[in-house]
């Protein structure tokens, strides 16, 4: 029957078939990580109301210690008139510690510490996986931790409630890993977009925070976008529009001022890597100690933050108030001192210990005391050229998340949503990319990888990626020369040559010497134990003329793959113009050493680039 060509017709009904199926998928995902986004959001909700009322009914009513709120946000309960008490105030944080330590090391151990590592640890190591009880039992044990005098910051139980929300849909729906993995990376920026109303620097912090080299997960910067818009709109529908901080019209107009801004992130590397090694310290120090329970190591982590808070009051809980005053230039240099060296320990003891909060927080308000101090400073040195030391604060909060986190290109964008100042962007460029290179190797966030190269996430792509690079022609040096076995050749003829080489695989020629049939040594085990018909066999009975075969311009992942469909281990190579025309022999085993080679090749290329 002659073969009948298409119509047009039937062309544009398959094409549009396939666009409804594209429209189909687009659809059905974007209904996923616009749910991420819901759970996120009213996550975010129930988050602030728990901490505010935590705030009022401990804070205040307990000790009479009302900190500030920042511009952005309201006391949801009128203040009491129970007068201030140092006193509670020392052992509140106790308290608090062994109610969130009992909560979490009876519950869920996973829990405790600051939860964006954890999405961190889980997006790299674990598939996705996240129990369904952490987020819950990370939003209790954060909200007493932090409501009891505790410094730490909300995005870390934000972080996990839309990250465990979107492991757990990935799991209800039978999906992949990666897509297990894409929607957990949703919920950490749907999550952190919400409750510090940024969901542009949410989304691409999300993409970020995974590495400690400057890369983005390019396939999660999308699904969080959406899911950070939703959660953002969620939460805001409920605590009004806006940023969470206000800050004047500052303005860069004076390339002078560049000096003291590189004299500002100095200073902040300087600051953060104290904060990176006193955190981390303290955690080491708590983890060796055996014979305290681990659920009451937060009690006195939590004594140690009341020690500090006892002498320092403006250094417990959240402190976002604190950087509105100094953003407002209302405090003072030894306050601001006072304020950012305070936080570093109250924030260690709380959360190293193994209490349950963020660390991004507790970072805003230290890089903008710092920025305070340095600015204030400057100001009075050359106050013409330093005209708003408040401009120094919002800087200082970019440049000094970066400094610790690895993260410069989202904590620019976190930080101009959070202040609503957009004026900035050049000096925090500046700030941020100084701060970036000069604490490469410090991080808060343990659990970061060095690059994409180095995550179990992506180790089968990137074998797939430098394969797919390296084309035949490069081991061309490797491809062997080997005897041409004649089509017309008897086999005791052949089984002479046999017993004198080494050689596994066998070409087979025609008269031209053109390619036209291949055997290995496993396909005359027959013939030789069947002495009867070896005279009869010529080496053309034997070899097969499916033949698979490579040539010059096909690539290592295809050569790959044509040794596992049937097991062999070497392949001709030919001419890509001629098949017929053999070039050489190429082995599995040199192609597996030449990629171990490149891979030595890169990464020791990438570990000189961090040294420089």
């Amino acid at each position: 029957m002659p073969h009948k060509k298409k119509r047009p017709g039937s062309i544009k009904r398959i094409n549009k078939k396939l666009a409804h199926l594209n429209v189909a998928q687009a659809t059905r995902w974007s209904i996923y990580f616009v749910a991420i986004g819901l759970i996120a959001g009213l996550g975010s909700i129930v988050f602030h109301y728990l901490c505010q009322l935590g705030v009022h009914f401990f804070l205040d009513m307990a000790a009479g210690y009302r900190p500030p709120a920042p511009a952005g946000e309201h006391h949801l309960l009128p203040p009491t008139n129970v007068p201030f008490n140092r006193w509670i105030l020392l052992f509140l944080p106790a308290f608090g510690g062994i109610l969130s330590g009992w909560l979490v090391y009876t519950f869920a151990p996973e829990a405790e510490g600051h939860g964006t590592d954890a999405a961190i640890n889980s997006y790299h190591n674990k598939g996705g996986f996240i129990r369904g009880r952490v987020p819950i039992i990370k939003t209790i044990a954060s909200s007493i931790t932090l409501t009891t005098g505790g410094s730490g910051g909300r995005e870390g139980p934000i972080a996990q409630i839309g990250a465990g929300f979107g492991a757990f849909l990935a799991t209800s729906l039978k999906l992949s890993d990666r897509e297990r993995r894409i929607m957990v990376a949703a919920g950490v920026g749907a999550g952190v977009g919400s409750i510090f109303r940024a969901p542009l620097a949410g989304a691409l912090f999300a993409a970020e925070v995974l590495y400690r080299d400057p890369d983005f997960e390019s396939e999660v910067i999308i699904p969080a976008g959406i899911s950070s818009v939703v959660a953002y709109c969620v939460f805001c529908l409920r605590f009004g529009w806006g940023s969470l901080f206000e800050s004047p019209p500052f303005h860069f107009q004076n390339p002078l001022e560049l000096g003291p801004y590189l004299v500002l992130s100095l200073v902040l590397v300087g600051v953060g890597i104290f904060y990176v090694k006193t955190f981390y310290g303290t955690i080491h120090i708590f983890e060796s100690i055996k014979k305290i329970p681990n659920h009451l190591k937060p009690a006195i982590g939590g004594l140690l933050t009341g020690a500090v808070g006892f002498i320092w009051p403006h250094t417990l809980a959240f402190g976002y108030g604190f950087a509105q005053q100094a953003i407002n230039n209302e405090l003072a240099i030894p306050f601001l001192l006072s304020l950012a060296f305070g936080k570093v320990l109250t924030t260690s003891f709380s959360i190293g210990s193994g209490g349950s909060g963020g660390v991004f927080g507790p970072s805003v308000v230290i890089g903008g005391a710092t920025g305070g101090v340095v600015g204030k400073s400057f100001h009075a040195i050359m106050p013409n050229v330093v005209t708003e030391p408040g401009a120094f604060v919002v800087v200082g909060m970019a440049g000094f998340f970066t400094a610790v986190s690895n993260t410069p290109i989202s904590t620019i964008i976190f930080v101009s949503e959070m202040t609503n100042s957009y004026h900035l962007l050049l000096p925090s460029l500046l700030v941020c990319s100084v701060s970036y290179m000069a604490s490469r190797r410090w991080t808060i966030f343990n659990q970061q990888v060095q690059s994409k190269v180095d995550s179990p996430a992506h180790a089968g792509d990137f074998f797939v990626d430098i394969l797919q690079a390296i084309p035949v022609n490069d081991l061309m040096p490797l491809v062997k020369k080997v005897t041409l076995i004649p089509q017309n050749m008897p086999f005791l003829e052949f089984k002479r040559y046999f017993a004198q080489t080494k050689q596994h695989y066998f070409p087979v020629v025609d008269e031209e010497k053109r390619l036209s049939g291949i055997f290995s040594i496993n396909d005359i085990r027959g013939v030789l134990f069947s002495p009867e018909i070896e005279q009869l066999v010529v080496m053309n009975d034997v070899a097969t003329p499916d033949i698979i075969l490579t040539t010059p311009e096909e690539d290592l992942n295809a050569v790959l793959k044509k040794f596992t469909t049937r097991n062999i281990d070497s392949l001709p190579v030919v001419r890509a113009d001629d098949h017929g025309i053999l070039l050489g022999m190429l082995n599995r085993r040199e192609v597996i050493s030449f990629y171990n080679q490149k891979v030595d090749e890169m990464k020791s290329q990438r570990l000189n680039h961090s040294i420089v």
